[in-house]
């Protein structure tokens, strides 16, 4: 594959996920979806990647190019502290 297309589908994946997380009473929210970070290491993909929802997340989508598989971590920041 392609980096552009690595790139859309971990797009792709994050953007899927979130939809399915989303409360259903809200309706249809629109959201953009973009690469914080990335970076290849041999047939390994990494991506770190956010959106523009005010729910905290954040996502880490892994390509595995050995096995051709796609993993994805979805993590939640809970708080941001000062620490001196």
């Amino acid at each position: 594959m392609e980096r552009k297309d690595m790139k859309q589908t971990a797009i792709k994946i994050v953007e899927q996920y979130a939809k399915e997380h989303l409360d259903k009473s809200d309706g249809e929210i629109k959201f953009d979806t973009y690469i914080v970070w990335m970076c290849k290491a041999l047939q390994n993909w990494k991506f770190l990647i956010s959106t523009s929802l005010f729910d905290g997340m954040y996502y880490e989508a892994t390509y595995n190019g050995d096995k051709k598989e796609w993993y994805l971590d979805a993590y939640k920041k809970f708080e941001n502290r000062i620490i001196k």
